[in-house]
């Protein structure tokens, strides 16, 4: 096989990539190593509503997300903020009404973040999309090389992956040290998190007053917020789970059992029986995060391409996921300004 642009990837940044290519009539193929398109974009569906287990906000001033879900006719609604907010105390005190709404005037998507992708996907050309093909070593000479042996030549490649996961790749030219460094020292944005949703039949947190936001200094759930559908039904609350990487691990079934019942002291006996409970830790999926990504950043990383990985052999090989985003990086947004931006370099 052979194409113009190779991009390796086909997550939100790589598909957004591939859109502009397409309508600009450029020669690309995409080949993802996952049996899905989306990277960390991903939904689980309960009663036809999907839960984020990825990315589940975009705000006002995030344009680029706002344009592409009018373009696919894509709606979204605001995150429920009413009510009061909850501080769970090391001591396991529950203090309320504390004036505080932590997501309020953020958006989430109908059909959930994944509506997004699939809408891209369902307007590329199926042909030029390949899932599960693995790639191990990218040459200027040659392409791209797959794990069983077979190449796709390409002048320019594109890697729309996590910076940690394209360090792991064979490089010829093989990269400098301080290029190397640059990807290896870029932190995975997400990668550390586990999200933890119970489902319930309604919210009954709201008929008692409570927005379904709670920070605990406690645990195991860190970070609590109501991830119920639009009009409530389902009904979920979505926690952070703040417990260690590697000590999470070990016991799934009894940290589950924990954050139910810290769902209990929070919001009372009736969150004590989620019709589903929903548990996606994404600090051992290896197309995601490595080793170093198991702790997770103390603050939202200043993203950004490093000077290091600019132009590279000239202009052959590009960069384009969230963590090198111009703007934004981090979000849903960012991945969609990296690939704006590299398409412009590209086109």
């Amino acid at each position: 096989m052979q194409c113009d642009i190779a991009i390796v990837g086909g997550g939100l940044a790589g598909l957004a990539l591939a859109d502009h290519l397409a309508r600009a009539g450029a020669d690309f193929q995409v080949f993802e190593a996952r049996n899905r398109l989306g990277g960390r974009v991903v939904s689980h569906h309960v009663d036809d509503f999907a839960f984020d287990l990825g990315p589940s906000w975009f705000w006002p001033g995030q344009p680029r997300m706002a344009a592409l879900c009018k373009r696919f006719g894509i709606t979204w609604f605001d995150q429920h903020s009413a009510g009061s907010f909850l501080l769970e105390t090391e001591t396991g005190d529950v203090k309320r009404d504390m004036g505080l709404a932590t997501m309020q005037a953020s958006w989430r998507i109908e059909g959930g973040s994944a509506a997004v992708v699939d809408a891209l996907a369902a307007s590329l050309p199926k042909e030029r999309l390949h899932l599960g093909q693995v790639v191990r070593s990218v040459s200027q000479a040659h392409g791209i090389t797959f794990a069983d042996g077979r190449q796709c030549h390409a002048k320019k490649i594109v890697l729309a992956v996590p910076p940690r996961v394209a360090a792991q790749l064979s490089f010829a030219p093989a990269l400098s040290e301080r290029q190397q460094t640059a990807l290896d020292t870029i932190p995975t944005w997400m990668a550390a998190h586990a999200k933890f949703f119970a489902v319930y039949d309604r919210p009954f947190w709201r008929a008692a007053g409570l927005s379904g936001d709670a920070i605990s200094r406690k645990g195991p759930l860190a970070e609590i917020h109501d991830a119920s559908a639009a009009d409530g039904t389902p009904a979920a609350l979505l926690g952070f789970v703040g417990v260690p990487a590697t000590v999470r691990q070990t016991d799934e079934a009894g940290l589950k059992s924990a954050a139910v019942a810290q769902l209990v002291a929070l919001f009372g006996p009736e969150a004590a029986a989620p019709r589903e409970i929903i548990l996606k830790d994404w600090a051992f999926e290896a197309l995601t995060a490595g080793e170093a990504d198991r702790v997770p950043p103390s603050h939202h990383p200043t993203y950004g391409l490093p000077e290091a990985l600019t132009n590279l052999w000239s202009g052959g090989l590009h960069f384009c996921v969230t963590e090198t985003a111009p703007i934004c990086g981090g979000f849903m947004e960012g991945a969609l300004a990296a690939a704006e931006d590299v398409a412009a370099k590209l086109l």
